[in-house]
C-alpha cells in the first residue's frame, strides 16, 4: 500500500516549441514524471506556462498534447486534487481544459496552508517591480474585449499569428531569464519580501522566471522557490508535509 501524502509543483513546459518534435518528447518526458508520483501525489500545482500558447475558441482548440491531458485527467479520476494557473503564455484558458482534466484554475497567486506551512503560489508574470511594458499588454490581453476580437479570427490565422508572437517573445527573453540578478534583485524576491510586510508565509513558490531558484528572504525564514523551466533544465519542487525541496529531474 502507497501513502498518497506529497505535494508537487511544476511550470514552464511551453509544450509546442521550438518543433512538434522536440515538443513530443518534453511531452512524453513529463507524462513519465507525472506517472512515477501519481502513487505518492495528493496534489499537483501546475503553475503556469504549460502551453507555449492557448487559446479556446467556442469550438476548437490548440490541436496536440493528448498524452499531457489524458495523464492529467487520469490522475485527477484518481483522486489527485489538481491546480491549474495561467501564464503569460496561456493566460487564454477559459473552461475547456479545467473540465476536461478535473482541474481548478487560478489566474492569481493563491494562499494555500498545508500542515502548518503557509504557501503563497502563482506564476509570477506581472509581480513586483518593473516589466511596466508587459503589465501593461497583460491587462490589454486579459479584457474580455480584447478576448472576444481574438475570438472573431479564424482558428487557423489567429492560432498561427498567436504562435509566432509566443516564439519571438520567448526567443527574445532565453538569454535574459538565464541571468541570476542578485537576491536583491530578482523581481520575485522583491515582491515576496514584500509580501512578508503584510502577512508571514513559509514559502513564496512561482514560475515564470525559467531559472531554478531557492533564496531565502530577509526575515531569514521564508523562502522564495522558482520552479524553472522544462525546456533545457527541468525541475520541480515537492512538498512532504515538513519540508519544500527544489528537485532536479
Amino acid at each position: 500500500m502507497t501513502t498518497k501524502n506529497k505535494i508537487y509543483f511544476l511550470s514552464d513546459f511551453h509544450l509546442g516549441v521550438p518543433s512538434h518534435a522536440e515538443s513530443m518528447v518534453r511531452e512524453k518526458k513529463i507524462v513519465a514524471f507525472l506517472d512515477s508520483i501519481k502513487d505518492h501525489a495528493t496534489e499537483i500545482f501546475l503553475v503556469g506556462d504549460i502551453f507555449d500558447f492557448w487559446f479556446e475558441y467556442k469550438h476548437v482548440v490548440p490541436k496536440g498534447y493528448v498524452r499531457l491531458l489524458g495523464k492529467l485527467a487520469e490522475l485527477s479520476d484518481s483522486g489527485i486534487q489538481l491546480h491549474l494557473f495561467t501564464g503569460n503564455h496561456d493566460m487564454w484558458i477559459f473552461g475547456y481544459l479545467p473540465n476536461e482534466i478535473g482541474a481548478s484554475l487560478h489566474r492569481h497567486p493563491i494562499e494555500r496552508t498545508f500542515n502548518g506551512k503557509t504557501f503563497l503560489i502563482g506564476h509570477g508574470d506581472g509581480l513586483g517591480p518593473g516589466d511596466h511594458g508587459y503589465k501593461i499588454i497583460k491587462k490589454i490581453f486579459a479584457s474580455k474585449t480584447c478576448q472576444w476580437l481574438f475570438a472573431r479570427i479564424h482558428p487557423n490565422l489567429g492560432i498561427g499569428l498567436a504562435n509566432f508572437w509566443s516564439g519571438k517573445s520567448r526567443k527574445a527573453n532565453t538569454i535574459k531569464d538565464k541571468i541570476y540578478l542578485g537576491d536583491d534583485n530578482e523581481f520575485l524576491a522583491v515582491y515576496s519580501n514584500e509580501k512578508l510586510q503584510d502577512k508571514p508565509y513559509d514559502y513564496f513558490v512561482f514560475g515564470h522566471r525559467h531559472l531554478p531558484l531557492d533564496i531565502v528572504l530577509s526575515n531569514q525564514k521564508s523562502r522564495y522557490i522558482n520552479l524553472g523551466e522544462w525546456l533545457t533544465n527541468p525541475h520541480y519542487a515537492v512538498f512532504d508535509g515538513n519540508n519544500l525541496t527544489l528537485i532536479k529531474l
